[in-house]
């Protein structure tokens, strides 16, 4: 089990193509159980997920990199057994937790931006001044929507990521939601489990890809 909450290494990516990236995205659930992720890579994954944008940039996430049988066997105790298929197959499980405790690290982030000449001291003191206190006084339920939403945005980066280097990926949302933060000793008043993602290599290249149809945009839009 890897917990990664930053980290940057340099992993070539294998397909730049975007189109190709995003349109041909399917969701796998049975992968090559013989390849193995290098940490390096997953870590390397994991930075360019969190290039993803966030709520005041809080980045109310948090990421459990789960690449051994001793951390399989804590997903199994809380995973439906429908999601039996991934789990067992993957090279890597990431279950992604929105930090609703995030906020107690904004004045060190922010204070680093500012050291390292990103930004003036005005500019920092009006950022938290103004987002602050907002998340110092909110209540729970807005710093968990405030985390989910933040989280949702860095998985949907990281299954494009994934594919970028190579692997294809299954989100997974259906376990018990309640044993998820203590299967890995986090505080569950804190961290809240937002999805499960699954990646490796498909068995057999375009078999037990899960494809699905799509509603016209005209049914799913409107312009105002």
């Amino acid at each position: 089990m890897l917990i990664i909450e930053q980290g940057v290494s340099e992993m070539a990516v294998v397909n730049n193509d975007f189109r190709d990236v995003m349109l041909n995205r399917h969701s796998v659930r049975k992968f090559d159980e013989q390849v193995k992720i290098e940490r390096s890579e997953l870590t390397e994954m994991i930075a360019e997920a969190i290039t993803a944008p966030s709520a005041c940039n809080l980045q109310a996430w948090r990421f459990v990199v789960v690449d051994s049988p001793a951390g399989k066997d804590k997903l199994r105790s809380f995973f439906m057994r429908f999601n039996l298929p991934q789990l067992e197959t993957a090279s890597a499980v990431v279950m992604i937790f929105g930090d609703t405790l995030a906020f107690e690290s904004y004045r060190d982030l922010w204070n680093k931006a500012y050291e390292n000449g990103q930004i003036t001291a005005a500019k920092r003191d009006e950022v938290l001044k103004t987002f602050l206190p907002l998340y110092e006084s909110a209540p729970k339920s807005m710093l968990i929507n405030d985390s989910m939403v933040d989280c949702s945005l860095a998985a949907m980066q990281l299954m494009l990521a994934a594919r970028a280097h190579g692997y294809e990926s299954n989100p997974i949302a259906g376990y018990d939601a309640k044993k998820a933060a203590p299967a890995f000793d986090l505080d569950p008043e804190r961290y809240v489990p937002v999805m499960a993602i699954a990646i490796g290599k498909p068995v057999d290249e375009g078999v037990d890809k899960v494809t699905s149809s799509r509603y016209p945009v005209k049914d799913v839009m409107d312009f105002a």
